[in-house]
């Protein structure tokens, strides 16, 4: 049973930071590309960042790009978001996808392309 479990969101106040972090169990974590996305009340979900399955390539949305950072440790099957410079217009429930990617160059941004989905966490950017 594959299980994305996300944490460390929280409320904030505009200018400061949060590093989410997302746990993966029951897959093999090293062969998934990873996202992370995010959707704010009724507003469709959202592209954030993605990571290559071994680490080697990233990509960002405009509106975080320099302010947000990916990365991932594959020993510890997790991968994280780095969110600094947050604006109110951050605020949204964070989401963690994985799709099976393993020795292909691709990483989806399509959310309809993940194969599966954490919870979520509440990331609430205060003005």
């Amino acid at each position: 049973q594959v299980q994305l479990v996300e944490s460390g969101g929280g409320l904030v106040q505009a200018g400061g930071s949060l590093r989410l972090s997302c746990v993966a169990s029951g897959l093999t974590f090293s062969g998934y590309a990873m996202g992370w996305f995010r959707q704010a009340p009724g507003k469709e979900r959202e592209f954030v960042a993605a990571i290559k399955w071994n680490g080697g390539n990233t990509y960002y949305a405009d509106s975080v790009k320099s302010r947000f950072t990916i990365s991932r440790d594959n020993a510890k099957n997790t991968v994280y978001l780095q969110m600094n410079s947050l604006k109110p217009e951050d605020t949204a429930v964070y989401y963690c996808g994985a799709d099976n990617q393993y020795l292909s160059s691709y990483v989806p941004k399509g959310a309809s392309q993940y194969e599966y989905w954490g919870q979520g966490t509440q990331v609430t950017v205060s003005s």
